[in-house]
């Protein structure tokens, strides 16, 4: 945090600084222009010759590039400020609200987004989020709903690492745009290169080009006065009916291209300057190396379809619409962006892809800048496990974070957490989930240290009903521990449950409880299940399911409502009914 603060007062000076040179430069500006205008008219009053008043003219012309440059320093100066700013938010746990939740990105079927909050205010999503793209967005989604294989993880891993020492450079990211609201969408790229393609006769190239050139000199020949006007008109008149035709035929494909393309030009410049940057860059890790390898040469096909595009966009402007129609610049650009479609377009979505991990990781090691007592788990495919020591929810704050221990492998293939309402089984359930979704997606971990295996996670925490579906919230909860049981079947699974079946009557709540999580241990999972219903406690007690017995509960017995949110071991003694009424305003 204090780097950062240091940063932000460096930030604050620079701005004071550029404000006071801008005003300088101002001054002198005016001065400039008043001193013509006096010398200007004291000439003519005189008359005498007044060329000597280019003097204070130059000086004033030559204020205006510095003046310009300062605005450009002084703009980027205040967009950092607003980075770190965020960035001091984030450490200080004010976060939640003022960023970015990807809720788009929520899909109420996946097995654990919707449960772990990875979405929404307050969310993982906006607490990693420093992706300057919607591309770079999408794919650190990507990252956090989808695990990766342990070789992968331990690339990402490395490249975490690195980027986490990288803070120039997560500035030059947060700096990409001319402007702060500028965007660039996978989506626009992508609905283009799904498009079918447009066709265009191979010879109306080489014809349209070659027409419009002719009158082109035509037409200069005659500015010149080297050729007079009757025979300009004379000489460019088949060429005209020629572009006519051939307007007219392919009008509505010209249309239809300008129209789907109007706002691709400033996104394009985004993604071109992204991969400007990502190219630029030297890397030790071996995947930061291999998308800088993917990206070479990206930059500079990019940047001719965005002169292609802003070409397209300034065609309909009136300073240029008239000479576009005598050039048939909408025919010719429109075939040169299908073309550079036809040469790149399968390398497009390579620089897309690229640019999202990019982006990706450095979220993720901006992550680990700025939690330097986080740590990165191993991996250990050789048996399943997730054992954590001092293991903290990663969305609280530092100060008000509780850890505990957590240690799920063979010898203990599930926890029954007991305890009453408000204890914290819930959040504790989130911990094991997020920090899971943190390590598969390579990022560090709330924890002192974290041993996991390759999981699928499938979480039911907080189901509810869905009147748009039909779906009681007994009914979600069947649908979910009905995947879980699934995707054990294919692999190992971290299962986290929370107050199983809680729709139904205490006896078949405890014999339909039993038979899910024997079917889960008998297909290898692990995980845990939180309960108030001590009925569900004698699951844990079977010995060939290797369950054990934990609870939350009270600092001591003088107020149940008073929770230290440790994990203890046994089954919880505490009541708190009592103490609730009290709360509801029932007088007990």
């Amino acid at each position: 945090m204090n780097a950062y603060e240091t940063r932000l007062r460096e930030l604050e000076l620079t701005l004071a600084e550029s404000r006071s040179r801008q005003a300088a430069l101002i001054a002198i500006l005016i001065a400039a222009v008043v001193l013509c205008l006096i010398l200007g008219v004291r000439g003519l009053r005189h008359r005498s010759p007044i060329w000597w008043t280019a003097l204070p003219a130059l000086a004033g012309v030559a204020v205006i590039p510095r003046f310009r440059r300062l605005r450009r320093e002084a703009t980027e100066a205040w967009r950092l400020k607003g980075h770190y700013r965020r960035a001091l938010q984030r450490m200080s746990g004010d976060w939640p609200g003022s960023g970015t939740p990807g809720e788009e990105f929520l899909d109420p079927h996946h097995p654990y987004a919707r449960d772990l909050g990875l979405f929404g205010e307050g969310s993982l999503f906006e607490l990693l989020c420093v992706a300057r793209t919607a591309i770079g967005r999408r794919g650190l989604a990507n990252y956090l709903l989808s695990p990766a294989a342990p070789e992968e993880v331990a690339a990402r891993q490395a490249a975490v690492r690195e980027l986490s020492l990288r803070a120039k450079l997560r500035e030059q990211v947060a700096l990409l745009g001319e402007f702060e609201a500028a965007e660039s969408r996978r989506e626009t790229f992508t609905d283009w290169l799904d498009s079918p393609p447009v066709p265009f006769h191979p010879a109306l190239r080489w014809a349209a080009a070659s027409s419009s050139c002719l009158v082109l000199c035509a037409v200069l020949a005659g500015a010149a006065g080297l050729l007079p006007w009757p025979a300009v008109a004379e000489s460019i008149l088949p060429f005209l009916a020629f572009q006519s035709v051939a307007g007219l035929v392919y009008r509505e494909r010209v249309r239809h291209m300008m129209e789907s393309l109007r706002s691709a030009a400033l996104e394009t410049s985004m993604l071109r300057q992204g991969l400007q940057l990502l190219e630029q860059q030297s890397f030790h890790a071996p995947k930061l190396v291999e998308l800088a390898g993917r990206v070479q040469g990206s930059s500079r096909s990019v940047r001719a379809l965005e002169r292609m595009l802003r070409g397209m966009h300034e065609r309909n402007k009136e300073w240029f619409y008239q000479a576009s129609l005598l050039l048939m610049a909408a025919t010719q650009l429109s075939i040169a962006v299908e073309r550079w479609r036809e040469r790149h377009g399968v390398q497009l979505r390579t620089w897309i892809d690229a640019w999202a991990e990019f982006e990706a990781l450095n979220a993720m090691g901006n992550y680990a800048a700025e939690n330097p007592d986080h740590t990165f788990p191993e991996l250990d495919a050789a048996a399943i496990c997730f054992d954590a020591a001092a293991l903290g929810h990663p969305l609280m704050n530092a100060q008000n974070c509780v850890r505990n221990d957590v240690r799920l492998d063979a010898a203990t293939r599930f926890y029954v957490i007991s305890g009453s309402n408000m204890s914290g089984k819930s959040s504790l359930l989130r911990a094991i989930g997020l920090n899971g979704v943190l390590a598969l997606a390579g990022g560090p971990v709330r924890a002192e240290s974290l041993r996991l295996s390759p999981l699928r996670i499938c979480a039911s925490i907080g189901v509810v009903d869905s009147q748009l579906h039909g779906q009681s919230k007994f009914m979600a909860e069947v649908d979910r521990v009905r995947l879980a049981i699934e995707s054990a079947a294919a692999g190992n699974v971290l299962f986290l449950i929370d107050e199983i079946f809680s729709g139904t009557n205490s006896r078949d709540r405890r014999a339909a409880s039993d038979a899910v999580v024997r079917t889960l241990v008998e297909r290898g999972a692990i995980g845990a299940l939180s309960t108030h219903d001590m009925a569900l406690t004698e699951i844990a007690e079977a010995a060939e399911l290797h369950g054990r017995n934990v609870h939350l509960g009270a600092r001591d017995g003088a107020d149940p409502l008073s929770f230290d949110y440790r994990l203890k071991p046994g089954i919880t003694t505490e009541t708190n009914a009592l103490a609730i009424a009290r709360l509801a305003g029932v007088p007990v």
